[in-house]
């Protein structure tokens, strides 16, 4: 499956903080389907959103 990026967040912040879930909660609020997935090569969080499947067979 294929997804969007929306946002990226480094994996370090301050304890309590959560800017990728609450990023996500904001996309959320505005009606898109946003999740929160670890990069693990990367040590950062990405929000992302699935990409809605194109229709090939028009």
């Amino acid at each position: 499956m294929r997804r969007t990026v929306l946002g990226r967040f480094p994996a370090g912040g301050p304890r309590g903080s959560r800017p990728a879930e609450e990023f996500a909660a904001d996309r959320r609020g505005e009606g898109m389907s946003a999740e929160v997935v670890m990069d693990l090569e990367q040590d950062a969080y990405l929000v992302v959103m699935p990409r809605q499947p194109t229709d090939r067979g028009r």
